[in-house]
């Protein structure tokens, strides 16, 4: 039973939440010399909870749609499509674990004001909105965009305002490269599904413009935070300078994208992507680092 509810939180997509807190986190103690672990461990808490609430939504609301036909899937086994679990127990545990983001969202609120209040509510809004409501964002070709605006800016900027009680430029440019990597999970998860995806009626980016457009997208969203990383460092900023070894390995995952076949072999390369963007943010945090200890 145990494997079955893992299997409906899809743990190999949770680095995608906490490596925008990491980010934040270590932006604010590197800018502002100000950084608390109890509101890193909330933030990160809160984080998990809201995508593993997404997860658990998206598993039960896709099956109820028709949309996860287990002879059809590429993907991991769904645990409510599968009947390994009961759509209602999906329903119910997707609310609990919303309900205890919110509960631990109610302190970051407390500590930074409205502000939070905002990010708080519009990311609950739309992990719900992401699978469920008449226009589910994931059967839209926005999903990519979505993740981007909530793992990325939203997540290391909210992060960074809950430390520094202000919002910077460099804040808001480290969230806009992060959240490019988050994002070609979901093109990775998108790719692999195209054909399956378009016959349950999903409009996603790889079902509107097809399969070449969605190798240049993934190699756009995997490369540019490394280019971007140069672009920084050349301004005179060394916390990049970690993250520059990078650089092989997003070009090997771009090389998988294009030539392995989009089927099971995508489900590692999602895993795979997913802890890039983690090593991406723990490389950068060390960079943030060493700089301030340095300087």
């Amino acid at each position: 039973m145990f494997r079955h509810w893992l299997a409906a939180v899809r743990p190999r997509t949770l680095p995608v939440a906490i490596a925008p807190v990491l980010v934040g986190t270590a932006l604010a103690w590197r800018e502002q010399g100000n950084a608390s672990l109890a509101v890193l461990v909330a933030a990160g808490v809160a984080a998990l909870l809201i995508q593993a609430g997404t997860n658990l939504h998206n598993d039960v609301a896709d099956f109820e749609r028709g949309a996860d036909d287990p002879g059809k899937r590429l993907g991991p086994a769904r645990a409510t499509a599968e009947g390994w679990l009961a759509p209602a127990a999906v329903r119910q545990a997707a609310i609990a674990v919303f309900a205890a983001a919110a509960a631990v969202g109610l302190w970051l609120v407390w500590l930074g004001g409205w502000p939070i209040l905002v990010v708080g509510i519009a990311s609950l809004a739309c992990a719900w909105a992401y699978s469920g409501g008449p226009r589910p964002i994931a059967y839209s070709p926005w999903g990519e965009v979505f993740v981007w605006v909530f793992f990325g800016l939203a997540a290391v900027c909210g992060t960074y305002y809950l430390h520094a009680g202000e919002l910077t430029g460099t804040a808001l440019a480290a969230g806009a490269v992060f959240g490019l990597p988050a994002a070609a999970v979901l093109v990775v998860n998108n790719y692999r599904d195209l054909e399956h995806d378009a016959e349950a009626g999903r409009r996603t980016f790889a079902v509107v413009f097809g399969r070449p457009p969605s190798r240049v997208l993934y190699a756009v969203l995997m490369l540019a935070p490394v280019v971007a990383a140069v672009a920084f460092i050349s301004a005179g900023d060394p916390a990049w300078l970690p993250v520059l070894v990078l650089l092989p390995w997003a070009g090997i995952l771009v090389r998988r994208f294009a030539v392995e076949p989009p089927g099971p072999e995508f489900n590692v390369l999602l895993g795979d992507t997913a802890r890039y963007e983690l090593a991406f943010a723990g490389l950068y945090g060390a960079g943030l680092v060493a700089a301030a200890l340095s300087g």
